[in-house]
């Protein structure tokens, strides 16, 4: 079934100050969009009112493509802030981490997916995957299903893992043995979560990801044949790769060679895959990377929060390697801020490649329609005719905007200090009006949010 299909109230934008339509296209000013059938069915000037339209006055507005979010932990946004891991690095904090997350529940799973959702659409994303690995011992509730329902409930397309782990302590690995399944577990669930709810087509609501954790938490046995089960059904592969120094040296440790090569011996590589971080890349494993088109989804507040370190984005995008862009785990971001990403995308680079190594609209490129591309979209990720209606709509008339309307895209990353939208639009339906989230109520949200994070924290 095409989760895509459905008929949808018309909708017009009128009179829109400025239309970044894509990375590559000038802007359009005063323009009208029109979105029927949840498509962009037309832009141009003075388009007529259709029947039942809704009409959007957006003079002061700025009009671009939605984001999509190439990495995340939703279930994290119950643990943020713990001032036990504040200052730690990664590994460090796994460890802590983990034994709070080994409580996480159906009902946990649930609500964290709404409220991370919720704050991604709230800052321009339209499209996420998320990561979720964490099974505990015990938890038989069926976490895809929970997380495509609050999807639904949010109105959000959604493109999540059956993430995996199977590694604990007692075999080597990182997590405690409460948090892994066994791999034959994990394959057969894998197989169902596809059957049950992957819609391959280019625009669908519904798309599933195959995604053991990492190198330091699954086997090389679970890495190749997740591998050779997602080729089977055609749908996407994910892990965490050379994020930091520490998981270079386990992998020597534990299989004699680096993070990509152990990639390559378990076929886990090629323009079906994307890694989480990428920061610790030889020169010899960029061409690696680039001669198999796997692509990298680029974390820059995660690995400022934890001190891992640079993502050599500059190089990867010379190389020709598709970078795109994520908020990671809500616990090593503490946000799920899109739009606060890409400005810490923009700057970062900076820091360490100089003041032109990435362009306002080299990161918006990342943040759409590479990041599409990483999830296996067709046809959403640009302000255009024919594409889906995936808009995020930001009222730059406020006084955090004056004096940079020079350029008005670029001024959502240099200026401004409230990164949401006055309006999202995801599939030709409104899922954020006048800045509040239409799917639930959010006051409802924060309570049950807080009160579950209260409940896996005490001690």
């Amino acid at each position: 079934m095409n989760m895509s299909s459905g008929q949808h109230l018309p909708l017009l934008l009128k009179d829109c100050f400025y239309i970044q339509p894509s990375a590559d296209s000038e802007g359009i000013r005063g323009a009208d969009v029109l979105i029927q059938d949840g498509l962009i069915a037309k832009i141009g000037r003075g388009i007529p009112r259709p029947k039942d339209a809704r009409v959007i006055d957006c003079s002061h507005h700025v009009v671009v493509p939605g984001f999509v979010n190439t990495h995340h932990h939703f279930f994290q946004t119950l643990t943020r802030n713990l001032p036990a891991v504040q200052d730690a690095k990664l590994f460090d904090w796994l460890v802590y981490l983990y034994e709070i997350w080994k409580r996480i529940d159906g009902e946990a799973v649930y609500w964290s997916s709404v409220l991370a959702m919720g704050e991604l659409l709230k800052t321009g994303c339209t499209c996420s995957t998320d990561h979720l690995y964490l099974y505990p011992r015990g938890a038989n509730d069926d976490f895809p299903g929970l997380q495509f329902k609050a999807a639904e409930k949010l109105g959000m397309r959604f493109s999540p893992s059956r993430g995996s782990m199977s590694l604990g302590r007692k075999d080597g690995g990182l997590p405690p043995d409460t948090v892994v399944q066994d791999e034959d577990t994990i394959l057969a669930d894998s197989e169902r979560a596809i059957a049950t709810y992957h819609d391959p087509a280019p625009r669908s609501m519904r798309k599933v990801v195959l995604a053991p954790c990492s190198p330091f938490s699954v086997s090389e046995g679970l890495m190749l044949q997740s591998a050779r089960l997602a080729r089977r059904h055609g749908v996407r592969l994910h892990t965490h790769l050379a994020e930091t120094a520490d998981e270079n040296e386990f992998c020597m440790a534990k299989y004699g060679v680096r993070p990509v090569e152990l990639m390559e011996r378990c076929e886990f590589i090629g323009p079906d895959v994307f890694y989480a971080h990428g920061i610790f890349f030889n020169d010899e494993e960029l061409k690696t990377l680039h001669a198999h088109g796997a692509h990298i989804a680029h974390c820059p507040s995660s690995n400022m929060r934890l001190g891992s370190g640079f993502c050599r984005v500059r190089d990867m995008l010379d190389l020709g390697i598709p970078v795109s862009l994520a908020v990671d785990g809500s616990a090593s971001n503490d946000s799920s801020d899109f739009l606060g990403e890409m400005r810490h995308a923009l700057l970062l680079q900076r820091v360490w490649k100089g003041s032109a190594a990435l362009g306002a609209r080299d990161v918006l490129k990342m943040a759409t329609v590479t990041g599409a591309q990483a999830l296996g979209f067709e046809g959403i990720g640009m302000v255009q005719q024919g594409y889906a209606a995936d808009l995020a709509v930001f009222d730059v008339g406020r006084l955090e905007y004056c004096g940079s309307l020079s350029d008005p895209f670029a001024a959502l990353l240099f200026a401004g200090y409230d990164h949401g939208t006055e309006y999202t639009i995801c599939n030709g339906k409104i899922v954020v009006d006048k800045g509040r989230l239409t799917g639930v109520e959010e006051e409802e949200l924060i309570g049950k949010a807080n009160a579950i994070s209260e409940r896996l924290t005490r001690t």
